[in-house]
């Protein structure tokens, strides 16, 4: 059996906008995966700018980090206007990689750029035979569907060890097979296969099937039944099983979660990736890892596909995430035991709050708060301002402070 302490693998996460991809490498990401304003399959996202993309890209390879711009939604003839600039600019900008879905667009992609190409999972690739076409085709790295088990990765990476396997690990999941809907398009004319999904999914849905003698919907409660409604995805216990399988990048979904949300699921992923580096992957570190990641918003959570076993992936409570700790603040500087924040969230003097940081942990209660001009602040509920108080901490530049709901 292979060695998996020696082997690296990447921990790749969100980037919904620019505050998102910095913290995202503050906590630990390897790589963030984007987009710009088009062709990105997170429409409603901020996305970046032309501008923020090229800084974006700047700052992570400053960081010995990585890039990948997706380009993934299943494009129209129209699509295809001003998509040669892009592709240029992509190059200009060194991007270390490009995420495709449609097969037009990957031929064009390939036929224009030297950018590497990733199949994106919306490309719905489940077997080893579609894997080396794509490899054939020039892919470098596919993202796997994630209707597959551990046992079908296993065999397309042994039936393809030269093709980069990137996997989803968490966060939320769709419905429908690799996220190919047409619920949002029908109901409210928004496209979800092309950024644009209203997760209709999420909604109370009562269902009946129209040729029951007893004509009865199908019902959970009074509520109705959420049977659309996915668990979310969590799969870190497994990690190492993952990396014997040949998963070189995991991947953390949430490009239109909070930066709290990223900075948790971060931390908590790179803490293992790390632990698992060092030996030290216990059932206790995984107990460890696994409450922390309850403290940002989530649903219940599922192995999903990964398993063969039964088990239900659908949340039948309720459509919402529940989040058990508020962002706060987040760390601006650190000076002789005194802490400066953006204020996010209501706080106030006598709350006690708890570090998220990759370099200290704990919590300690607010005292003495001072806005930037020396005034005493005793209830903080003015939205990103300034502010500062003692921290027993010494914490750095981008570390965020919560508190338990």
């Amino acid at each position: 059996m292979t060695d998996i302490t020696s082997k690296k693998p990447e921990l790749l996460a969100p980037a919904g906008n620019m505050e998102k991809l910095k913290t995202a490498f503050h906590f630990g990401a390897d790589a963030v995966y984007l987009a710009g304003k088009k062709y990105g399959l997170r429409a409603y996202s901020d996305n970046f700018t032309p501008d923020e993309m090229a800084e974006g890209i700047k700052i992570a390879h400053s960081l010995g980090k990585k890039v990948y711009v997706t380009l993934n939604v299943f494009a129209k003839n129209s699509d295809f206007e001003g998509l040669d600039s892009y592709l240029a600019f992509l190059e200009e900008c060194e991007a270390d990689g490009v995420l495709i879905s449609d097969l037009g667009v990957f031929a064009y992609a390939k036929s224009r750029c030297k950018l590497p190409l990733h199949v994106s999972t919306q490309a719905n690739t489940t077997n080893a035979f579609a894997v080396k076409a794509w490899r054939d085709m020039g892919a470098s790295r596919v993202v796997l569907a994630r209707e597959l088990s551990l046992g079908d990765i296993e065999d397309i990476h042994a039936a393809c060890p030269e093709v980069e396997l990137e996997c989803f690990v968490h966060g939320a999941m769709c419905i429908s097979y690799s996220g190919r809907c047409l619920l949002s398009n029908y109901l409210t004319h928004r496209y979800g296969n092309r950024g644009e999904c209203v997760q209709a999914c999420r909604w109370k849905w009562t269902v009946r099937e129209i040729s029951r003698e007893d004509n009865l919907p199908v019902e959970e409660d009074e509520r109705g039944t959420y049977v659309f409604n996915s668990k979310d995805l969590n799969l870190l216990p497994y990690l190492p099983r993952l990396i014997q399988a040949g998963v070189c990048s995991f991947k953390i979904e949430g490009r239109m979660k909070s930066p709290f949300y990223v900075a948790t699921a971060v931390n908590a992923y790179r803490r293992a990736l790390d632990s698992i580096s060092r030996g030290e992957f216990t059932a206790e570190r995984v107990k460890t890892l696994m409450s922390e990641l309850d403290k940002a918003s989530h649903r219940q959570y599922t192995t999903g596909f990964c398993f063969d076993e039964e088990q239900s992936r659908q949340y039948y409570e309720d459509s919402k995430a529940v989040e058990e700790y508020k962002f706060i603040a987040v760390v601006k500087g650190y000076e002789k035991g005194i802490v400066t924040v953006e204020q996010r969230n209501r706080f106030c003097e006598g709350d006690v709050l708890e570090v998220l940081s990759p370099s200290a942990e704990g919590s300690f209660v607010v005292k003495n708060i001072t806005d930037q001009v020396g005034y005493g602040v005793t209830v903080a509920n003015r939205v990103q301002q300034t502010l500062s108080f003692p921290c027993p901490y010494p914490l750095s530049a981008g570390d965020i402070l919560r508190r338990k709901n």
